[in-house]
């Protein structure tokens, strides 16, 4: 499978969690966009209400690993070592969108860097910096 749509719908076919969340991705050109359509069970904070941030940490690393299924190509999901999130402010009861960035691909490791936001690019609602075992490799 070498068309990098088809590689994307599969890698989010393949992981149960995406549907769960109900995410989605799109691809303009090389930069691929993950989107978390707000749905009320995805809601912590109902007083405000805000989603949990378990969701928004939990798409941000989908979005990295998606982001992986198109640069560092596998059959398998590549497996998570660690993330660090930093939330930067409350994820309204709205859609939510997710820019990776693959910093660098070592022989066995990738670092990812990752954005959301929901309003504006510019004021993220948080950010996930993690390191990813790459599949096929041992």
């Amino acid at each position: 499978m070498s068309d990098p749509a088809e590689r994307l719908q599969a890698f989010l076919a393949r992981v149960p969690y995406v549907r769960f969340l109900g995410m989605r991705a799109e691809l303009a050109g090389d930069e691929m966009t993950a989107i978390l359509p707000f749905a009320p069970h995805l809601i912590g904070n109902v007083m405000m209400p805000a989603l949990h941030g378990g969701v928004i940490g939990a798409f941000m690393e989908m979005a990295a690993l998606s982001q992986l299924s198109l640069t560092a190509q596998s059959a398998r999901v590549h497996k998570t070592i660690d993330v660090t999130i930093e939330y930067l402010r409350p994820g309204k009861a709205q859609t939510t969108y997710a820019r990776a960035d693959v910093r660098k691909i070592g022989r066995q490791i990738a670092n990812v860097h990752v954005e959301a936001w929901q309003e504006a690019r510019a004021k993220p609602i948080a950010a996930l910096r993690g390191h990813f075992l790459l599949a096929g490799l041992s």
